[in-house]
């Protein structure tokens, strides 16, 4: 039986994905299923990880159905996943040791001000690229060592694994006979040294984590292992595994230095090729692995902002002030090309980059008597793109210039944000025909491995825009709308650390 199809995995924070691809990169089937959000604290946010399993079989064996195949037919899987949500194993069960910590979860801020304190900040974003910052995995590890009963001395003992999503779901998909992770998801446990390729034992001890606890780690085109045969029918190879906004950049077709994309989803990522040597920012940007092939590095500049998609659905499913994320559309075409009258900062779980600010909240200013549903969601919309011009000021300071930016995500479906977008960052934004980058990436990397692209380049000839935005908005209006962002944001930051 011919094998001419592949098995893409999208497992992100609030639902999980498989699509199946032919030769032509053309989706032939889909199936999603959601699974439910856990905020148990203030600043806490946490997944049930065998539901997130259970939600990813099930699209696996839903897409295979509705495409009418076999597993026998797919040439392989490729996996793509939510980065530094955090969770341990019991390895003999397989059974987690405790909630996932989702990458939003701000709990471990003390555990960062201790390594402040103890003067590690330094070294760790040297060897790293990353801020010290609770999105990354390292703290959420030591938080669930030190916090669950038996933890750390089963952990010393080599009867536990850790993993981020990518390693879970490898594991399962084995029965347990993989654990491995890829590089660009090692790279945002802050364990990982970018510039060794491997983890690095003095991360290690600041963190107090025992390498046993830890994966092997593989380049994003690897032989990972093979599902066992009652998961999908049949056994299944797994050839590439990368972050979600790695495999978004390769999907987008960035594969030259300088090259950037932005993705819209639960939150927004803006990464740009930086080449072959890992560059350091000035203002407080982070370095990452693009992608790892043949042994070799390719880094990355990246922004990132908590709160994007996750704003639309606090509209929709905290307020009740829409049913559906498509009725943004109308609203922010009613506002076309002027500001809303009040200002969100959608700071729910901190701010990101470049403010790393975990103990900001949320903010709106400038509400009167007349504040309407309209305003709120076209405000929330705008500091969505408010929130990527700061990335984009940012990179411009460390001497990237972006001159066209290619944008993904469930939210580039609506048209008029994408022109708001266009006008705040004040650069042209790009659209791509087909919307699934994310998977589309990993699909790629697959394709890789069992030879239907023979390089990275072979990725160019099926980026094809679906449409284009220029800056149209009036220099006086944006000014007015950055000022008063950038008082908003001064605002939430001075309430954050006096509070």
């Amino acid at each position: 039986m011919s094998k001419d199809f592949i098995l893409a995995i999208d497992q992100g924070t609030t639902s999980s994905r498989a699509l199946i691809f032919n030769r032509k990169f053309e989706v032939v089937a889909a199936a999603q299923e959601s699974f439910q959000q856990h905020f148990p604290q203030d600043g806490w946010v946490e997944h049930d990880a065998e539901e997130i399993w259970q939600t990813v079989l099930n699209s696996c064996r839903q897409a295979l159905s509705k495409a009418k195949l076999a597993a026998s037919q797919l040439a392989g899987i490729g996996i793509t996943n939510q980065r530094e949500t955090t969770l341990i194993w019991h390895r003999d069960t397989g059974k987690p040791i405790a909630p996932a910590i989702v990458w939003q979860d701000r709990r471990t801020e003390p555990l960062c001000d201790a390594l402040r304190r103890a003067g590690a900040e330094a070294e760790i974003q040297e060897k790293t690229g990353l801020m010290l910052d609770p999105y990354f995995s390292a703290t959420k590890i030591q938080w669930l060592l030190d916090n669950t009963e038996g933890a750390r001395a089963a952990a010393n003992a080599g009867k536990l694994a850790f993993g981020t999503i990518d390693c879970w779901l490898l594991w399962q998909l084995t029965g347990g006979a993989s654990h491995k992770t890829d590089a660009t998801n090692a790279s945002r446990t802050q364990l990982y040294n970018l510039h060794t390729g491997n983890w690095d034992q003095h991360l290690l001890s600041h963190f107090n984590i025992p390498e046993s606890l830890l994966p092997t780690i593989a380049d994003n085109v690897a032989e990972f292992g093979s599902t066992a045969p009652a998961v999908l029918g049949s056994p299944v190879p797994v050839f590439a595994m990368a972050g979600d906004q790695q495999a978004a950049l390769l999907g987008q077709g960035c594969i030259q230095q300088g090259q950037a994309k932005c993705t819209f989803g639960t939150g927004a990522f803006l990464m740009v090729n930086a080449g072959n040597t890992a560059p350091h920012s000035q203002h407080r940007l982070l370095t990452t692995l693009g992608y790892r092939l043949d042994g070799k590095s390719t880094y990355a500049v990246e922004g990132s902002v908590f709160i994007a998609g996750a704003a639309v659905q606090w509209l929709r499913d905290g307020l009740a002030l829409i049913e559906s994320a498509n009725e943004c559309d109308a609203f922010m075409r009613e506002y076309q090309g002027k500001p809303s009258p009040i200002t969100l900062v959608p700071a729910f779980t901190g701010l990101g980059a470049p403010h790393w600010q975990p103990a900001a909240r949320g903010a709106i200013f400038g509400l009167t008597r007349d504040t309407g549903k309209a305003a709120l969601v076209v405000a929330a919309l705008q500091s969505i793109a408010l929130q990527t011009q700061d990335l984009v000021r940012a990179m411009q300071a460390d001497g990237i210039d972006i001159a066209n930016l290619k944008i993904d995500g469930g939210m580039t479906r609506n048209l008029p944000f994408n022109q708001c977008l266009a006008d705040v960052l004040n650069t042209e934004v790009s659209r791509p025909a087909q919307e699934e980058m994310t998977v589309l990436g990993v699909a790629f990397l697959t394709a890789l491995q069992i030879g239907w692209l023979k390089s990275l380049e072979d990725i160019e000839r099926y980026w094809q825009p679906a449409g284009c935005c220029q800056p149209a908005m009036a220099q006086a209006t944006r000014n007015q709308l950055l000022t008063r962002w950038a008082r908003a944001i001064e605002a939430v930051e001075l309430f954050a650390t006096s509070s």
